[in-house]
Order: structure tokens, then C-alpha cells, then sequence
């Protein structure tokens, strides 16, 4: 189905809509059921009023939702609009949007890059890390007002070429190898991290625990102790740091790294 398409409702669900929710019958009619049309037959779900007519409202939940794209969101929908042009991915993008949204929010919503999480929303998690003008930020705390000019990398857009002639990234493929993650929420910030942060090496830029931040080496060798410092800003709720680590220093060393597993008798 078309993006754009609008999803045919059955009889019945028509006869749902009209008998529960008439004042916006013509609305979803005209443009399909979207998110404030979903969340208000969701609360009367929770009220029982729906009990009577499980079967079709579940056919309704199933469905898709009509969200409006990028295209669709007119200068009158976005309250203190200010155009952004900049580039994601290798792609140049001008949008007009809201002068407080974040630019997590402005790749997750307006662009559907969904691959940057929205973890804390406050700066404290890191799965929401992207490379801007090749350093490592917190999306949710960086405007996209304020990445005018400039250049956005996210998860997306490390691998090379698609379908099956796509290359991952070496930090990708590192992180596959070690098991560098478990439930995969962290894992975007966490390889987005990491890829900055080889990259901060080649540069010979300091951490919090460099031994003599005033001799400045580059490219620098990392130590587990360097790694696990830069890498601080990534949580892990699964615990993954130690493959996290192995894959981090793999890449950033060139050599393979013997991953040990510690079991308790």
C-alpha cells in the first residue's frame, strides 16, 4: 500500500466509529484513523466500552496509522518554525521545524532515521549518540536549529552499499563478532560512540584519565582502562561492557582481540 494511502475501513468499523466516536466519523473517513483517533478508541477500550465489539477493534489496532510526513507538516502546524538545511547521511535536508525540537526527535519524527533511541531524554544514557561534524553528541540534547551547515551520521548511514552487497562498518562487524550487545536498545549510541571515538584517537585527542594531557600523541593506542573511560557515557542495562570493549579495542587496535569468559564454579 501507498504511503499516502488511505487504509478502507470495513462496515463494521465504520459502525464503530459512528456509534462510539461520530464527531470524528467524516475526519476518519477523509484522511484515516491517526494517532489522536487511536489513542481515544484506546481509552475507551480501557473504560470497557469496546467489550461488546472486541473482534473489530482489534482488527482496527492492527492496522496502520496515518501519520503525517515531513511533506505533509504545513508552516501553520510548527509553532517558532526556522528552516534547517544540513546533511544526514551523505544527504542534503531542509526542513522547517519548531525551534526547540531536538534533533533526535527531527531524525526520528521528520526524517524516520528510528535507528537513534530515545532512551533518558535527558542526556544521561547515550543511546540517542550520533557523529556531528565528525564528533560524538547527544541527539537529545543538541537542537536541530543548531546543526545549520552542518553534517549529521547516524547508525544508518555507517554501513556501505544495501541488500546484499551491503558492508558494515569494521565497528559494526566488531560488535557482531564480540556479542557486543543483548537487547540492542544501546546498541546504536553505543557503536556511534565508538566509531567518534576511534576516530578521537587517530587524533590524539585527551581523556579523563590520559596520563600527561599535555603531550599530545596521535594516532594513540587505547588501553582497556582509555576505552571503558570514553566509552562512560554509553549505558548498557544488560551489562555487555566487557564484549563492548573487545570490539572497540579490535577495531581500534587492527588486531583480533581474544574475548575470556569468566564463569563462577
Amino acid at each position: 500500500m501507498d504511503e499516502n494511502e488511505v487504509p478502507e475501513l470495513s462496515d463494521d468499523e465504520k459502525k464503530l466509529f459512528e456509534d462510539l466516536m461520530p464527531e470524528d466519523l467524516n475526519d476518519i473517513l477523509d484522511t484515516g484513523v491517526n494517532r489522536r483517533h487511536f489513542l481515544k478508541l484506546m481509552s475507551l477500550a480501557g473504560s470497557g466500552l469496546l467489550a461488546a465489539q472486541s473482534a473489530v477493534a482489534e482488527q482496527l489496532f492492527t492496522k496502520p496509522i496515518g501519520l503525517p510526513t515531513s511533506a505533509e507538516l504545513a508552516p501553520a502546524s510548527v509553532e517558532n518554525g526556522v528552516n534547517v538545511a544540513f546533511k544526514v547521511n551523505g544527504a542534503a535536508r531542509k526542513l522547517l521545524v519548531d525551534s526547540r525540537m531536538t534533533l533526535l526527535d527531527t531524525l526520528r519524527e521528520r526524517l524516520e532515521l528510528t535507528g537513534s533511541k530515545k532512551g533518558c531524554d535527558h542526556g544521561q544514557c547515550g543511546a540517542c549518540t550520533v557523529i556531528l561534524n565528525g564528533q560524538r553528541v547527544l541527539s537529545c540534547l543538541t537542537l536541530a536549529a543548531s546543526c545549520e551547515g552542518k553534517t549529521v551520521q547516524t547508525i544508518e548511514g555507517l554501513a556501505q552499499g544495501s541488500g546484499s552487497t551491503v558492508r558494515l562498518h569494521p565497528v559494526q562487524e566488531a560488535f557482531l563478532k564480540h556479542d557486543g550487545f543483548q537487547c540492542g536498545f544501546c546498541t546504536p549510541g553505543q557503536i556511534c560512540s565508538a566509531v567518534a571515538l576511534i576516530d578521537e584517537a587517530k587524533r590524539g585527542d585527551a581523556s579523563y584519565v590520559t596520563a600527561d594531557v599535555r603531550k599530545k600523541a596521535a594516532p594513540l593506542q587505547l588501553s582497556t582502562e582509555e576505552i571503558r573511560e570514553r566509552m562512560s557515557g554509553n549505558l548498557c542495562r544488560c551489562g555487555a561492557y566487557a564484549n563492548i570493549v573487545a570490539a572497540v579495542q579490535e577495531v581500534q587496535h587492527g588486531k583480533p582481540v581474544e574475548q575470556t569468559f569468566r564463569f563462577s564454579a
